[in-house]
Order: C-alpha cells, then structure tokens, then sequence
C-alpha cells in the first residue's frame, strides 16, 4: 500500500509539472510568435523539460511524503517511475510522427518533430542527471527547481485543482501498474519463449544423434 501511495504522489507531481511546464510553453510561443522551431531548439527545450523534471524528482524523493519506504527503495522506484514515463513520452511522440506522415502527407508544417537520435539522447541525459544528483545532491539544490517543487506542492494543496490532479495521479498510477504488469509479462514470455527453442534445439540434436549411431 505504501508504494501505491508513493506512485500516486509521484503521478500527482508529474501531472502538475506538466500543467506548469505547459504554461511556460504557451509563453515562449507567445514569445517566438509563429515562428516554426527548429529541431535544435525543439530538443534544447526538451531537454531542459527533461532535466528539471528529473531534478524536482529527486527534491520529492530527499523531501519525501510520509513512507515508510527507506530513501534508497523511494530512489530506485522514483528512477523507474521516471524512465517508464519517458518511454511513454517517446512511444507517443513516435506514433504521432508516424500518423501525421501516413495521414497529412500535404502539410508538412503539421508534422510534430520527431528524431529518434535526439529523443534518446535527451531522455539518456535526463536519467543521467537523475542518477548524478544521487552522487552530488547539492547541485539539485537550485533556485528553479525549488520554485518547481514549491509551486507543485502549494497547487496539490489546493481545494480544486488539487482534487483535479489527485485524480490524475490516481489514474497515472493504475498506468504505471499495468506498464510494469505487460512489461513483466512480456519478459515472461520472452523467457518462455526462449527455453522452448532451447528444448527444441536439443531435441533436434537428440534425434539427429540417434540417428547416427542406427547408420
């Protein structure tokens, strides 16, 4: 029960990031106006999403909620926590690049930017960061992402709209449990799969010898 809570809180946190992120969005476009990005800047931006995402991560894990979780088990399933949510982030990313290509052929200009170099690289970065605060704490101490971690704590404390994002903690975190469930299970059957065709492979070779020895 403590870990759900502690994913709950984790999909709370994430969800609120992205509200604010998303407003800081809406003032650099009206900033650039319809100025279209190019991938440079595209993945610049990104990776600053990124990076702070993963810095006020670990402000949550050394300032934790109460767990009962040891601060080691809360960085592994932070850790976790954060590289299915970039998965996600990427596989959706892709599909809409892939969709647009297939359905809007004509307009170019629609087309999200999408380089599978550039995207692994940047969420490469992030867990990097992640997993380098762990070693150097004191540089996630930093003006920004304190403003981040206070910000989405004083919105979470709010009446409504941390009802709204408690909602979607709760829903964020049924999806990090069936992730891992059909992850596990693919490992599963990937393992299944694999000792089949050893078994096989030595039956073949069983037959084969048999064979021999009658000849």
């Amino acid at each position: 029960m403590d870990l759900l809570n502690y994913i709950f809180h984790l999909g709370v946190l994430f969800a609120i990031y992205g509200f604010i992120w998303g407003i800081i969005e809406i003032a650099l476009r009206m900033l650039s106006g319809a100025r279209k990005r190019g991938i440079g800047e595209v993945y610049i931006i990104k990776a600053v999403k990124y990076i702070f995402l993963a810095n006020v991560t670990f402000l949550f894990c050394v300032n934790p909620i109460s767990s009962k979780m040891t601060l080691v088990n809360q960085g592994i399933i932070a850790g976790v926590v954060l590289l299915t949510y970039f998965i996600g982030k990427f596989q959706k990313k892709k599909n809409q690049s892939r969709i647009f290509k297939m359905g809007i052929n004509g307009f170019p200009s629609l087309s999200p930017v999408f380089d599978l170099k550039a995207e692994i690289i940047v969420i490469g970065i992030s867990l990097s960061v992640f997993i380098a605060f762990w070693l150097y704490p004191t540089y996630a101490i930093n003006p920004l992402a304190n403003w981040f971690h206070l910000s989405i704590i004083d919105i979470s404390d709010t009446p409504i709209f941390g009802f709204i994002f408690k909602v979607i903690g709760f829903f964020f975190m049924l999806s990090m449990i069936f992730k891992v469930a059909n992850a596990f299970g693919f490992l599963v059957s990937k393992f299944d799969r694999t000792n089949n065709v050893q078994s096989d492979y030595q039956s073949n070779d069983d037959e084969f010898d048999d064979y021999e020895e009658i000849t």
